[in-house]
């Protein structure tokens, strides 16, 4: 896998986890309310915006990302997000990762090890 390649896979890996962090932190607002009150709650946190830019940046990477790999391979090493997201959702908001959680991550962890391998 070439530099460049890495360094596009690092950024959305990074991008994707904190826009969906983002978008849990203002999701979460214990003090939204409920229908269109809460919606507009939500559009007033900075963690909806950060999410939004996030995924617009994303989005370009991953153009750039794909551009340089096939599309089987690319996608398959993109789904090393839910792993990072996982995690992260364990270390920011205390979700639980039952055993099956913990098996899936291994393998997608995996099955990841190997496409990039073979990359």
């Amino acid at each position: 896998m070439s530099p460049l390649v890495l360094a596009l896979w690092m950024a959305n890996i990074v991008l994707d986890s904190t826009g969906q962090l983002a978008f849990k932190a203002a999701a979460a607002d214990p003090h939204a309310g409920e229908g269109m009150a809460r919606w507009r709650r939500m559009a007033t946190r900075p963690w909806l915006w950060l999410g939004v830019g996030c995924y617009l940046l994303e989005f370009l990477v991953w153009v750039a990302f794909l551009s340089l790999l096939p599309l089987s391979e690319g996608v398959l090493l993109g789904s090393i997000n839910i792993v990072a997201i996982m995690l992260a959702g364990r270390w920011f908001f205390a979700e639980k990762l039952t055993r099956l959680r913990l098996l899936g991550i291994a393998l997608v962890s995996l099955g990841v090890a190997i496409v990039g391998a073979g990359a």
